[in-house]
């Protein structure tokens, strides 16, 4: 016998950690491009973030969050190990998630540095009708280093490849 409502549920299950993870590499993409329409279509346009002592909202980070990125040359943000936990309920609509960041700053100019931070995102995400988005966002560091940058573009093995650009001059658009 087949348990025909598990599989659906398990296929619903699959569907929604799917979606979450779509948003994760979506905010990514938003800030390594200084994309403000994708990075505002992770969030609920009530959603909250706190990068400071006081939670702000979202859509506005976002706005200041595309002005900031702009002072680098580059940006590069990696997720890496995603926990999902689904609040109780069949189907769920609440879900806390914790995902492991690295992210990388290249400024240029006179003084060139590097940037790096390695923390983690503590997200409550909402589904709402089909649709799972960031309702909730903390920032939590674990450690970060500022170097001279080390960065050689000019590199014969590099040159001749494709450079990321900001929204809309890079590749991906």
């Amino acid at each position: 016998m087949h348990d025909t409502a598990g599989q659906v549920s398990c296929t619903a299950r699959i569907a929604d950690e799917s979606a979450i993870r779509q948003i994760l590499a979506l905010h990514c993409r938003g800030v390594d491009r200084a994309d403000e329409a994708a990075l505002k279509a992770c969030y609920w346009a009530d959603a909250t973030v706190k990068y400071g002592p006081q939670p702000a909202p979202a859509h506005e980070f976002c706005t200041g969050l595309v002005k900031a990125i702009a002072g680098f040359a580059q940006t590069h943000h990696q997720i890496g190990n995603v926990l999902i936990a689904f609040a109780a309920g069949e189907p769920s609509v609440r879900a806390t998630v914790e995902t492991y960041l690295t992210a990388y700053h290249y400024r240029d100019g006179a003084a060139d540095s590097e940037l790096i931070y390695l923390g983690r995102y503590l997200d409550r995400f909402e589904k709402r009708g089909d649709t799972w988005k960031i309702s909730r966002r903390l920032p939590v560091m674990s450690w970060s280093q500022n170097l001279p940058a080390s960065h050689d573009g000019a590199h014969p093995a590099l040159a001749a490849l494709a450079r990321a650009g900001r929204y809309p001059d890079d590749p991906v658009y």
